[in-house]
């Protein structure tokens, strides 16, 4: 038996870089909440922050989606 180590090193590495990015996108969109509501506190308005914020909120759940339908498509 034979392990092609190349092919776990690549499947580690987008692994490595998809979890790190969908962490970083799903934090960004806690941050643009918390700064909607700090704005509220203040009177401000924070509608970019919002918009931040949902945007990334619908990048996390494009990306769970995609992942579900790779994981159920039938070839």
């Amino acid at each position: 038996m034979k392990i092609d180590w190349a092919a776990i090193g690549s499947v580690f590495g987008v692994s490595l870089v998809a979890t790190v990015g969908l962490v970083a996108l799903f934090t960004l969109g806690v941050a643009g909440l918390s700064r909607r509501e700090r704005a509220a506190t203040r009177g401000d308005s924070a509608a970019l922050a919002l918009t931040g914020a949902y945007v990334c909120f619908a990048g996390c759940a494009a990306a769970v989606a995609y992942g579900i339908y790779l994981i159920t498509a039938k070839a």
